[in-house]
């Protein structure tokens, strides 16, 4: 099975959510985005954001984390169905990346995945490059997009 005879274009899919404590966020931002509106509650009241706020980066890695956990449970399930999955290999990259409002602590975003396109790898036989929408958002409100490629193997 490839993912385009597993998901129509178009076709959106919750994949999990993620919980954006304030220890998340400062454990994060201290190791890879060390801005004040990321790292100290009370500093981050006299910034733009007014509060502690997760850093953009932080919510695409966490869209990768809830990505993970639920390609690997969809896996396996097609597995005890006896359908062989789509092989997934990296992202060669990702593109028109949008924070569209800031994630604050205690707040939980639930992430989606839309299938767009799939086309054949005419220099690599035997791979494909699938696109895909990646978003989160929180109660419906839009807090992160982007557009990622993702190559399989047939």
């Amino acid at each position: 099975m490839i993912m385009a005879e597993r998901y129509a274009s178009g076709e959106k899919t919750e994949i999990g959510s993620y919980v954006f404590t304030a220890e998340r966020i400062v454990h994060f931002a201290e190791r890879f985005d060390p801005q004040p509106f990321h790292l100290d509650a009370e500093a981050a009241k006299t910034t733009l954001f007014g509060g502690l706020c997760a850093s953009g980066w932080h919510t695409c890695a966490a869209w990768m984390k809830t990505f993970v956990a639920y390609w690997s449970a969809e896996s396996a399930r097609l597995t005890s169905e006896g359908i062989e999955p789509p092989t997934l290999g990296p992202s060669p990259g990702f593109q028109k990346l949008q924070w569209l409002r800031p994630v604050f602590a205690d707040e939980e975003v639930t992430y989606s995945v839309t299938f767009l396109s799939s086309r054949p790898l005419v220099s690599r036989p035997g791979r494909r490059l699938n696109t895909i929408l990646c978003e989160g958002t929180i109660d419906g409100t839009p807090v992160v997009r982007f557009e990622s490629t993702v190559i399989e193997f047939e």
